[in-house]
Formats: C-alpha cells, structure tokens, sequence
C-alpha cells in the first residue's frame, strides 16, 4: 500500500501534473556489487565492535544502558551457566525446518503486509491478513471520474458498483474493442477503464478476463507512451487478482512484458508491475518462469533510491519468488545481499523486518550466508538485536543461528562482534521466539568453545 509519507509523491493517473514532470527522461541503471577492494577492512586482531561506530553512523537510540549495560562479565558467565544447566537443546533438529516454521509464522510482515495495488489493500484480504496502518490510512479510495464509458455519459467509480455485471457487458466490449483501436489515446483510454472496471469486483474481474481484453492489454505493456503503459500494467494487476485469468495472463506472455516495465516504466508502473509479478508467483510454477525470464535484477534494483512502496513492493515480491533455491542465487548474484544490509542497518520503519525476512530467506543457501558476512552483516545483526524492535530482533537472531549453525569461522565472528552480551539479553528480556532461538544461538557458541577446549593441548 502507499505509505502516508509516499502519498503526496504519486499523483493519480488523471492528475493535472504535466508529462514533462510526472515521467522525466531518465536512464536505467542496475546495482553492481562493489569489487571486493571496496570493503572496510576486517582487523583480525580485534572486535569489529570497535569498528562498527565509524561503518555506521546512524543515530541509535539510547537504549544500551537499560538493555544489557549493567550485563557484568559475572552475570554473563552467570546466566550461560544457567542456560547450560537448563534441558540441552537438539541441536540435532533440522535448521531448515526451524526457519521455515519461524517464516511461515512471519507471513504477517512479508507475503502481503507491503503489496501495493490499485485496490486499496485487497492483496491483504485475499491473504487473509489484517490491513496495516498505511492501508488504513489509504482505504478511502478517492472518487475518479470515468467519463466516455458509454457514449455522452460520466460515471464516478462509486456508481459502477452499483451495475450488475450483465449490463456492464456492452460497455466491457466497448473497451474491448478501444483496445485494437490505432490512436494512443484511444487505447489508453479504453485501458483506463478496464483497470477501473477490475478495481474492486471480482465478479467483473472474471468477466473482462473472459472478453479477451488480457491478450489485448499485453501488447501495451511494452508502449512507449508511459501513460498507457501504466494504465495497461495496473489494469493486468488488478486482473490478476481473480484466480482464472492468471493463467490467460501468463499465456498472453505477459511475464516478460511485466519485467520490460519494471526496467523501463514509471515509479508507479514499476511498483504496479512487481506486484502484478507478486499475484502470478501465487502459482509455484511461475515463479520458475517469472526469475527465469530477469525479473529478480530489476526487483533488486527497486531497492536503489526508490520511494518506501518500490522498496516495499520489491521486498515482497523477492521475499516469494526466493522461496526457490535458484531465485535466491539470482537475487545474490544481483548484488541483493548488500542493499538488504543496508536497509536493515538504516532501521527504517516498516522496512526493516521485511528486508530482515528475505536476508533470512537467503540466507538458506551457502552463496548467500558468505555473502551476508562479507557484507559485514554479522556487525549490522547484532546491532539489531541490540537495538530493534521485537520483531526485527526475532529475525535477526534466526538469521544469525543460519550464519552460525554449521560455521566455527562464524561463531568465532559472532564472539568478536560483542554478540554474547545481547544475546545473554534478549534471553531475559526478548519474545518467546527470540529467547528459544537466542538460547540455541548461545549453545552454538558454547559447542565451539567446549571442542576448542578438548581439542587443545
């Protein structure tokens, strides 16, 4: 949904605003991971907690001394104590199923917390989540006037809901028909309507889906004009949302032109297109087809200097296709992993569990755990156990027992960070989830120093 802050920056698609300012010439680039000269350097003869206060200069809140500042050496040892005497934790369970069970209960802030649509917070409804406080605020939609749905006729939004589906057929075929016309604003016209029609009524849904407009909308994906392009790809999301026409959507070869407008189209177009890229993935095997054909780059490239709802919608929408093994290669080898370090770093509110969500998510395989380290992201998790919200410190302690779970180099960089006191922490004061996984965390740690004891001489 657009957040209240983003609400002021986009425009609605009859806005008064000139060509000239709502969609200026701009050139596409792509996030290219820094060479890896650019990193800060690791000292190994010290903690980079020592380091971290020049990496990262965001303002913290001053809560250190209320949360583990009176964290004595003694009562440390006290408390890791403590937990070594409590029932062992199996550490023979598998890790995968942890994480998933901890995602599947995270569902809250990741499938569809985020998605941006035309439809004022559906894509929650549908998933049966409550609405967030940006879809609250954004529920009201505001009435738009559809003026040319019938010859000499002007409709506002709130009358369509009124005609049955039956007598919107003739006027459904009008737009049809405008579709195949050869002037632009023809075209857009007729798209503008269709999206308009597919807003909120589902019934309407499956009935344009069945008038052939899906293959007749595609095509103008791909049109030079931008605003066509955008009424074309919102007109495809809200489609998309009624089950039958994801299929004629995908048939159409709609998922290419999709990827074509998050490179090349508007801020808007863009956002629409991820979460129209969102809807498809809903079907698992499409979301082969859908990282297959590019669309994990320009995903991540929404996460560069774009607007809190391109970030959102991007997250969400990596976050499903990255629950195949070879999207979260993709989104790796797209340089994901720094920007998602970034913005779990910077602590932006209603950003950062979903960028902590999908950083657990590739975290799932070895190219991205090594990623996430060389990428300092051990000294931004602790950061965040320190100082986030619950949630952010849930994700950020499962994130690091992926790290460290099989890794001895990690846990000896988990030591070096000043991971234990936090950890020692949020044993005591965090959420259930975060005190189970911060006590497997800690007998990790205590694992690596029993075996370095017994192997010495």
């Amino acid at each position: 949904m657009v957040s209240a802050e983003d609400s002021q920056s986009h425009s609605l698609p009859y806005s008064n605003s000139s060509n000239s300012t709502r969609f200026p010439q701009t050139r596409i680039t792509y996030y290219t991971p820094p060479p890896s000269s650019a990193k800060v350097p690791r000292s190994m003869g010290r903690s980079m907690r020592t380091v971290r206060p020049s990496l990262f200069q965001t303002e913290r809140p001053d809560k250190s001394p209320a949360i583990f500042g009176n964290l004595t050496d003694l009562v440390i040892d006290l408390r890791l104590d403590e937990l070594a005497n409590k029932s062992p934790v199996n550490m023979k369970t598998s890790c995968s199923d942890e994480i998933d069970a901890f995602l599947d209960a995270s569902q809250a802030i990741s499938d569809f917390s985020a998605c941006s649509s035309d439809i004022s917070g559906e894509l929650q409804l549908l998933a049966g989540l409550p609405a967030s406080t940006d879809a609250v605020l954004n529920s009201e939609p505001k009435p738009q006037l559809l003026s040319g749905l019938l010859p000499g006729e002007t409709f506002l939004t709130d009358i369509i809901e009124k005609i049955s589906p039956e007598d919107l057929q003739p006027t459904i075929k009008l737009c049809v028909d405008g579709l195949q016309c050869s002037s632009i604003a023809a075209r857009r016209l007729a798209a503008a309507k269709l999206r308009i029609l597919a807003k909120n009524r589902a019934d309407n849904r499956e009935l344009i889906g069945e008038s052939g407009a899906v293959p007749a909308l595609v095509p103008l994906l791909r049109c030079s004009d931008p605003w066509t392009q955008e009424q074309a790809v919102t007109a495809l999301l809200n489609l998309s949302l009624h089950e039958s026409n994801k299929s004629l959507i995908t048939n159409a070869g709609a998922i290419k032109s999709l990827i074509y407008v998050l490179k090349t189209g508007t801020e808007t177009s863009k956002q629409n297109a991820a979460c129209a890229l969102l809807s498809l993935a809903l079907i698992d095997e499409n979301k082969l087809s859908i990282g297959a054909c590019g669309a994990i780059p320009p995903l991540v490239a929404l996460l560069i200097h774009r607007s809190n709802r391109g970030k959102k919608d991007a997250l969400t929408t990596l976050y499903k296709l990255c629950s195949v093994k070879v999207n979260k290669e993709r989104a790796v080898s797209a340089g994901a992993i720094k920007l998602l370090v970034r913005l779990v770093e910077e602590q932006v509110t209603g950003l950062v569990e979903k960028a902590m969500v999908v950083l657990s998510s590739l975290a799932g395989i070895e190219m991205g755990r090594e990623a996430i380290v060389e990428e300092c992201g051990i000294a931004v998790l602790v950061e965040t156990i320190e100082y986030g919200s619950d949630k952010g410190k849930e994700f950020a302690v499962l994130t690091l027992s992926q790290l460290c779970g099989n890794s001895a180099r990690n846990r000896g960089l988990l030591v070096r960070e000043g991971g234990i006191p936090p950890l020692v922490s949020l044993t005591q004061t965090g959420t259930a989830k975060a005190k189970l996984k911060a006590e497997t965390l800690l007998g990790y740690l205590r694992e690596s120093r029993h075996k370095a004891s017994t192997s010495s001489p």
